[in-house]
């Protein structure tokens, strides 16, 4: 019987794109000729000395998170060929905090449109079960959770930043599991990443529920790995589940 759900949070529950897409986007609609592949060593590089960063992050807004990752993301690509290509002019510093400000407010306000999707169906979802969130992230998920309105639903956060674990370490599901008191058998894993959520869920005895996002519509998750394949949170609604 399944007692607790685990979310994955960004691109599941802010808003259902991977965060480097959601960058990306952004920058183009600030006006930064840059695609993709350019764009993906910036975003790792910083997501990495965000990580690090853990402990000057801690208290951090969702805005004020996003804007930190800005400016590492532009410093990196401040460093290749990838930032005059893409940006062509060089940037006074008043166009640079312009240009991150204008991304940081487009992502926050993307983020908003998420929550507002995903308040009711956890607020539905926590009459009946158990809700934990796990997520790699800078350890101030449970301000960002608080900020979105989930926290009246959300019974345990497993936060990178703060349990030391990253996914897919298995030992960051555990921590969400034992916070709960539920053993993995009775608990079901949501998530975008088959290799970062379900995979590592599944061979610890969850079930797994992929939410393939628009850009793969189409693809088919292996058996092995996803138990039930999603294109929008809301079909969990139709879910038939059992608790007890």
């Amino acid at each position: 019987m399944t007692r607790a759900i685990l979310f994955d949070f960004g691109g599941t529950l802010d808003f259902p794109r991977h965060w480097l897409d959601r960058f990306v986007a952004h920058y183009q609609a600030a006006g930064a000729d840059i695609e993709r592949t350019a764009f993906d060593r910036a975003f790792t590089l910083a997501t990495r000395k965000a990580y690090a960063s853990s402990a000057t992050l801690r208290n951090y807004s969702l805005s004020q998170l996003v804007g930190f990752l800005v400016d590492l993301q532009l410093e990196n690509l401040g460093h290749g060929s990838a930032w005059r290509h893409s940006l062509t002019e060089p940037r006074s510093t008043q166009g640079t905090r312009e240009l991150v400000q204008r991304i940081r407010d487009s992502f926050v306000s993307e983020s908003a449109v998420g929550f507002a999707m995903a308040r009711p169906l956890l607020a539905s979802l926590a009459q009946s079960f158990k809700i934990a969130v796990v997520s790699n992230f800078y350890g101030n998920l449970d301000r960002v959770i608080a900020e979105a309105g989930f926290l009246p639903s959300v019974s345990a956060i497993a936060d990178s930043g703060l349990v030391g674990f990253y996914k897919p370490d298995p030992r960051i599901f555990a921590t969400a599991l034992s916070r709960l008191a539920v053993e993995p058998q009775h608990a079901v894993m949501v998530g975008d990443s088959i290799a970062k959520d379900c995979a590592p869920a599944r061979e610890m005895g969850m079930k797994t529920v992929w939410l393939r996002h628009r850009g793969v519509n189409g693809q088919i998750a292996p058996s092995a790995m996803v138990d039930v394949t999603i294109d929008s949170l809301e079909e969990l609604k139709n879910f038939r589940w059992t608790s007890g």
